[in-house]
């Protein structure tokens, strides 16, 4: 709890009756190859980027690979007009299926080279690829290495590599060949987009690696915190259970005339209550831990103990005003009533050192309310007391009330400070 912070928001009411979600731990799904390019982006302008690139390119180089085919190369009209849409065209399917356009692509790349010496390319013209077509495939390879595997990836390299290998053996005399230029580009281009979508892939995995570590810990929070109150609870009901043994055992000694068929029932109860005894510590056995052994002959607070526990919080520093209540409570609720106190100090001393805080009790007969309020600290601290918090403070305030079927409200104040409040039935019918 902390009053140290920003703008206060108002206070929410937790409700104790809340289940805790099991963790549900899948392994990461595959990459969906049927979506575009970054359609898992949050924002919109990221999932449009590889649609209004592969759109530009497709405008800009069709054109200008057709007047490039027709005016420098001299092709026909009707077969340039085929080979640039060939060349150009599959750029914008490719933001879905880049392998498959890379095929398309490849083959009317090499098929183009091919076609461009039947004319007179004798004349200081790049071949066997135009300029515009090794724009148009540095662009597809950067689509392919952000979606397939580093095998594929490979496997297209080489093949471009290979191809412009076979097109030397084709290259005319005084032609100036750029088969090198691709070659290299389109090597860069792939282990520079696949190095990137590892990067995401690695980041990705490591955001939800963390939360599940994160949902780990709070559950592991919340087991260790119903542990701790199981163990204490044992006290109480073990309690509870020797009075009765003790009872029945004694029940012929301090009653007059019990018949004997009385005196077997009493037997026969104290005989049951002392085997739920002895169940119940084998149960609570698996519960224990080493810390906890030396702890195990402690009695269990109550109400009458929260005037300690206040007093040595004023001792530290801490202006505390306390009013507290006379009235009779069940055990069990006077162990969550002090409990909850406890921690609720407890973190004003970590979060608001200083701070005035007020702690009331009041009962109406049939439920208890624990008030803890804290004013703002008298300066902001420059951070908490405590960096290394095990978090077991509001959790263990929902498990203490969830036990007695009560409610829990907590939040900030809106002039600032922190609120703790807590009503826990007294009476049987509720409690049960």
């Amino acid at each position: 709890m902390t009053s140290a912070r920003g703008p206060k928001a108002p206070a929410r009411t937790t409700s104790v009756k809340e289940r805790t979600t099991p963790v549900k731990e899948h392994p990461s799904p595959a990459p969906d190859r049927s979506r575009a390019l970054f359609a898992g982006a949050p924002r919109w302008w990221m999932r449009w980027l590889p649609w209004g690139v592969a759109f530009i390119l497709c405008v800009v180089l069709l054109p200008v690979q057709l007047n490039l085919l027709t005016s420098d190369y001299g092709l026909n009209g009707g077969l340039a007009s085929g080979l640039a849409i060939a060349q150009a065209a599959p750029l914008l399917p490719g933001v879905v299926r880049p392998l498959t356009s890379w095929y398309v692509i490849f083959a009317a790349d090499v098929g183009g080279a091919l076609i461009l010496l039947s004319t007179d390319v004798a004349k200081p013209l790049l071949w066997p690829f135009p300029a515009p077509v090794i724009v148009g495939y540095v662009g597809l390879c950067l689509a392919l290495g952000l979606r397939e595997r580093r095998r594929t990836l490979l496997l297209v390299w080489f093949a471009t590599a290979a191809a412009n290998i076979f097109l030397e053996f084709f290259r005319p005399d005084a032609v100036n060949s750029n088969g090198i230029v691709l070659t290299v580009l389109s090597g860069v281009a792939l282990v520079l987009a696949a190095a990137l979508r590892e990067r995401y892939e690695v980041n990705r995995r490591l955001v939800e690696q963390e939360a599940i570590s994160e949902a780990e810990r709070d559950r592991r929070t919340l087991l260790e915190e119903r542990t701790r109150i199981a163990r204490e609870l044992h006290d109480v009901v073990a309690h509870h259970m020797s009075v009765i043994t003790v009872q029945a055992d004694t029940a012929a000694y301090r009653l007059d005339d019990v018949p004997p068929h009385v005196q077997e029932e009493f037997t026969s109860i104290a005989a049951t209550a002392r085997a739920s005894l002895s169940e119940m510590r084998r149960l609570l056995g698996v519960l224990r831990n080493e810390e906890a052994k030396g702890a195990e002959l402690a009695p269990q607070p109550g109400l009458a103990q929260i005037g300690g526990l206040v007093d040595a919080t004023a001792r530290a520093g801490m202006p505390v005003d306390y009013r507290p209540c006379e009235a009779e409570v069940p055990e069990a609720v006077g162990l969550s009533a002090y409990r909850i106190v406890q921690e609720a100090l407890a973190n004003v001393v970590r979060h608001a050192p200083g701070a005035p805080t007020r702690v009331s009790l009041s009962a109406d007969g049939t439920s208890l309310t624990v008030l803890v309020v804290n004013e703002p600290p008298p300066e902001p601290p420059a951070g908490p007391l405590e960096t290394s918090g095990t978090g077991h403070g509001l959790v263990g305030m929902r498990e203490r009330v969830r036990l007695v079927d009560g409610t829990l409200e907590v939040g900030p104040l809106p002039e600032g400070g922190f609120r703790v409040a807590a009503q826990l039935p007294l009476t049987e019918r509720d409690l049960t």
